[in-house]
């Protein structure tokens, strides 16, 4: 994230404002996830700017919103088509975009990271925007498995770091996971619930340990899948049709996989696996492996536990 690197950088006071009121948001990365959180956060009524490493990256994360609110009005506002563009306009005067990190942070109260799922790309983003960043800002990363006290390390604001994790689609997916460390002070961990209130979503609260709540759950149930196929206890077809007839699912395990991404599968469990070696949930898949290493990955590769044309 070369975007802030070349900064100067400059002090600022250790002492943090208490009980921080989030209205303006710097959300870094212009990806899906990131592009969601901004559409949400201005149809809210936040100050949004969305950051990532080129102009072009920046308009296409635009465009994807203003398509994804055109959806949304086509529901919402199906007899009122005035009243619809008038809520597309006011949603995107909302967002602006950038690719200097280092001066839009110095106006924003919460950093929102949405990036590769890389521990030290993230370190050295938050490390370098720690130094030019407000004493009142909140930091706080959208990881959906990498210890959120290890992204902190590379700050001093310890107290003022969390996670919020949102789920995809983030328009239509009401939950969000607020995960505080050790070191997260009450304020700013009641600042993120806030948000997270405003944003109209669903927040539950989180301890700092790997997957937090739903990825704890769902990603070992995934690779327990896998095993039961590997063991010849039942086909992949049989065990997605048993658990959306008899669990009430609305995917599969394998279909899930394969919409998720095997890659990304492979990436949290491997990460895991080295945090807790001895934990047999966290044990590897010969098949996962094996098909990774054919850069089968599920859907946007056409081709994971299925085939897709």
């Amino acid at each position: 994230m070369a975007f802030f690197t070349h900064q100067i950088c400059r002090g600022f006071s250790s002492s943090a404002l208490r009980n921080t009121v989030i209205k303006h948001v710097m959300i870094i990365g212009g990806g899906q996830m990131g592009a969601g959180i901004a559409q949400v956060a201005a149809s809210t009524g936040h100050s949004v700017t969305l950051v990532d490493t080129s102009e072009d990256i920046l308009k296409k994360s635009i465009k994807g919103i203003e398509g994804s609110l055109k959806r949304v009005v086509k529901k919402k506002y199906a007899d009122k088509p005035e009243a619809g563009e008038q809520f597309i306009q006011k949603v995107l005067q909302n967002v602006s975009y950038s690719t200097d990190a280092g001066s839009t942070v110095q106006s924003t109260d919460l950093v929102l990271e949405a990036i590769v799922e890389n521990l030290k790309i993230k370190q050295g983003l938050f490390g370098g925007l720690d130094k030019l960043a407000p004493a009142h800002t909140i930091f706080a990363s959208n990881t959906s498995s990498l210890p959120i006290s290890d992204i902190a390390s590379s700050t001093t604001r310890l107290d003022r770091f969390g996670g919020l994790h949102f789920f995809n689609p983030v328009p239509m997916m009401k939950l969000v996971e607020v995960i505080g460390t050790s070191a997260t002070s009450q304020e700013t961990f009641d600042s993120l619930l806030n948000f997270s209130k405003a944003l109209g979503k669903t927040p539950v609260s989180c301890k700092d340990t790997p997957g937090f709540i739903v990825n704890r759950l769902l990603v070992p149930y995934m690779m327990e899948a896998i095993r039961l196929h590997e063991r010849g206890h039942g086909s992949k077809e049989d065990i997605d049709i048993a658990m959306k007839l008899g669990a009430g699912y609305p995917m599969g395990p394998f279909e899930l996989l394969d919409y998720v991404g095997l890659d990304t599968a492979k990436f949290i469990m491997d990460g895991w696996s080295a945090m807790d070696p001895g934990n047999p949930l966290f044990g590897q898949s010969e098949l996962l492996n094996k098909l990774v290493a054919e850069g089968k990955f599920g859907k946007k590769t056409g081709e994971g536990f299925y085939k897709y044309k």
